[in-house]
């Protein structure tokens, strides 16, 4: 399976966002400018966070972006499926019934294959452990340094608004 660099993006923005509670709305503009991102592209994610309810996002000079809940509360298949969308990663499209499947019985067709059964099994062995981690798990095993120099970076005069 392959994910986008969205959800990297989007779960690092998460984070940050953790780190900078208190500080206000975060703009796309500093955001990118943290990790040396597209603003533009990297906005597209943002908002699809906020149409997930995992951020909140205030217009205007002063506005951008903020955790619409606690860490705690944001899992990271919340992330997941706000920036990749819920379809299934593997879709059978049962083509053991074409070509030599053609001439075998109906009854041979009555269970779902096998290959659909394990990679169905595999897929939600990965949801369920991304939904059993929060962004605050992320978080506490960061390195206390990392929280601190984030903030120490959006405080400094550097960073666009």
């Amino acid at each position: 399976m392959r994910m986008s660099e969205g959800v990297e993006w989007g779960l690092h923005c998460c984070v940050t966002l953790a780190w900078l509670d208190g500080e206000g709305p975060v703009s796309t503009a500093r955001l990118a400018a943290s990790f040396e991102l597209p603003a533009p592209y990297l906005n597209k994610r943002l908002q699809a966070l906020v149409r997930a309810g995992i951020l909140t996002s205030t217009p205007g000079a002063r506005g951008g972006f903020r955790l619409a809940r606690p860490p705690e509360r944001i899992t990271l298949m919340d992330v997941v499926a706000a920036i990749e969308g819920t379809d299934d990663a593997f879709r059978c499209t049962e083509i053991r019934r074409q070509g030599a499947g053609a001439e075998a019985s109906g009854r041979e067709f009555g269970r779902p294959c096998g290959i659909s059964t394990a990679m169905r099994k595999a897929e939600l062995a990965w949801r369920r452990e991304l939904a059993a981690q929060t962004i605050a798990d992320v978080i506490a095993g960061t390195p206390a340094s990392a929280a601190e120099r984030t903030r120490r970076w959006f405080a400094s005069e550097r960073t666009p608004t």
